[in-house]
């Protein structure tokens, strides 16, 4: 073998080895991070190890096989390293038997394993050491030999020749030196760049369970609170109906109130995790904003002056104009307590271009055209560590009981769910301004018209009996409650617990008019249930729903088209204006 080549092939065993320490430290630093968590995601490096260890060993192999002391070497250490896998794997395992067993992680044992691994690469290291000065002291001898030998056959044509003869030959050799440390630098770049991203990958699942923990805690509080008020007011109805009292009006207006404010607190959170169930349509920004002016004064107060700037052309949008909707209404409100209730709103609207310079710096953000929804206040402003947090998951600046933190990451949420990008820009004491940027839509479609408010006529509806609704709910409790619900519309009711009871009964009742299923279901789901009473009756109206965000009708957080969705729960109202829709009839009462 060539002089340069043991060079070469000596930097590359000493490479190997340093490798297979990490290796090593890295499974034992997983193994710890999954006792102490229990999180199986810190198991990574030592299933990283035990795939890799076997490659490690052969590369090994070949490069020392020339060397019987550092075969003997390698075989020591291949055997400690069996057993310190051996040792954390065992633990692993114990532990996902016995999550709630102490940690009795065997500290001595694997520490004396890890030293003598760590002597025996000392040893080998230190012979790859002694080959390296070696091989380089025959390299440099092999090179004075070539060059004496060139020199002496050039020295009768010209001694300056030799001289640059001899120059060239140091550069090649040189060269050919660089050549070989630049590759085993860059080889461990690499491998030190991996590590970078284990850790990373670490401190990012770390940072994870964090924010999940604090969107639990927060959840738990609110639920706690509202839970805590249903239960007081039905153990007082319950006393006053015991009693004979009559008074009971107020006590179901604040259950049903903490009803509403939980449905609302869930649909907030699917909101933020981008799982809400959207129903996009071509929307005019300057249409919808326009129209909901006037509910936006009524709702902010007469001591907001509320001003929309609405610039001609502006793009069309493919939204779900209910939820652009709630969020400028959000960041609306939102703008007027930054004021303390007095000051100036402002809703503007124009298109605007994110460049691609933008884009790179801004995560999940497209180079494109967009249009810009902006809410601006004349309020305090916010200091850049509040403007860092305002997205998150229940933090808020109000006082309590003025707000659950969820309003922004709401929004947040439904912005990056239809594709675009969110931005605050603030200055203490000049003002806070929330631009909205929403993807220009260029295909075909009817522009939304304005939403029609909500009746209140629902709970004096009354359906024909002449009208039959198929009910068909896996969950006992939930499918009572709603057979009651459709029954005191006034409609004729059959019910179901499951697909296959469904489809017996509507081969069983031609004049079923309606069928209102569960969408999540074992054995057959509402979609397929609908597609096989649909190819029986053609003519059947279907109505979904469900509690689950991902199912069979949505798909990426969008409504399939032509579907008739009621998300649970649902109130009579609800259901009242949904299935009268469906059904073409207009409430009376």
């Amino acid at each position: 073998m060539a002089a340069q080549t043991w060079v070469e092939h000596t930097l590359y065993v000493r490479t190997a080895l340093l490798q297979t320490l990490s290796t090593l430290q890295d499974a034992e630093t997983g193994q710890r991070g999954f006792l102490l968590t229990g999180d199986e995601t810190f198991l990574e490096p030592f299933r990283n190890a035990e795939r890799t260890i076997g490659e490690r060993w052969a590369t090994l192999e070949r490069n020392v096989s020339d060397n019987e002391m550092q075969k003997q070497r390698l075989d020591r250490l291949r055997s400690v390293a069996a057993e310190r896998l051996g040792s954390l794997r065992k633990r692993i395992q114990e532990r996902q038997v016995a999550p709630d067993a102490p940690l009795t992680d065997g500290l001595k044992i694997g520490k004396r394993l890890m030293n003598e691994a760590r002597s025996v690469i000392a040893e080998m290291l230190a012979e790859e050491e002694r080959l390296l000065t070696t091989r380089n002291a025959e390299m440099r001898w092999t090179v004075t030999l070539t060059q004496i030998g060139v020199a002496g056959a050039l020295l009768s044509a010209a001694l300056l020749g030799w001289a640059t003869l001899k120059d060239r030959q140091r550069q090649v050799a040189e060269l050919q030196t660089a050549n070989v440390a630049l590759r085993i630098a860059l080889k461990q770049a690499a491998e030190e760049s991996e590590q970078r991203e284990r850790v990373e990958s670490q401190l990012r699942q770390a940072q994870k369970m964090q924010a999940v923990g604090q969107l639990t805690g927060g959840l738990a509080h609110d639920f706690n609170n509202m839970l805590a008020v249903i239960v007081g007011c039905l153990n007082l109805l319950k006393r006053k109906m015991a009693r004979g009292e009559i008074d009971k009006d107020s006590l179901i207006d604040k259950a049903m109130e903490c009803v509403d404010r939980a449905a609302a607190l869930t649909h907030r959170l699917l909101a933020f995790s981008r799982q809400q169930p959207l129903a996009p349509q071509t929307v005019d920004a300057n249409k919808l904003v326009g129209g909901m002016a006037e509910m936006i004064r009524r709702t902010l107060g007469e001591s907001i002056n509320v001003e929309t700037v609405l610039a001609s052309g502006v793009w069309r949008i493919h939204v779900d104009p209910n939820q652009l909707e709630s969020a400028i209404l959000n960041l609306a409100v939102n703008a007027r307590d930054a004021m303390n209730d007095e000051g100036k709103v402002t809703i503007e609207t124009s298109n605007a271009y994110i460049d691609d310079n933008y884009a790179r710096e801004h995560a999940e953000v497209k180079e494109g055209q967009y249009v810009l929804v902006a809410v601006s206040d004349s309020g305090t402003g916010m200091p850049p560590e509040i403007i860092a947090k305002a997205f998150e998951p229940f933090f808020t600046t109000k006082g309590p009981g003025k707000g659950t933190g969820l309003g922004l990451s709401q929004v947040f949420g439904f912005v990056k769910q239809s594709g675009g990008h969110i931005k605050i820009y603030s200055e203490i004491g000049q003002g806070t301004t929330v631009k909205i940027y929403l993807p220009r839509f260029v295909g075909e479609g009817e522009v939304a018209g304005p939403r029609r408010e909500p009746s209140a006529a629902g709970m004096a509806f009354r359906g024909s009996p002449q009208t039959l609704i198929l009910v068909v709910e896996d969950e006992d409790r939930m499918r009572s409650v709603a057979v009651a619900m459709v029954q005191d519309l006034g409609y004729s009711v059959l019910a179901a617990a499951s697909a296959v009871e469904a489809l017996a009964l509507i081969n069983a009742n031609p004049d079923i008019d309606l069928l209102f299923t569960d969408i999540v279901m074992p054995d057959m789901n509402g979609r397929a249930l609908a597609e096989e009473a649909l190819r029986r009756r053609p003519d059947l109206k279907i109505v979904f729903t469900t509690g689950f965000s991902r199912n069979a009708v949505i798909h990426n957080g969008v409504l399939d088209r032509g579907v008739n969705f009621l998300p649970k729960p649902f109130s009579i109202e609800q259901l009242a204006q949904k299935v009268s829709a469906v059904l073409g009839v207009m409430e009376t009462t």
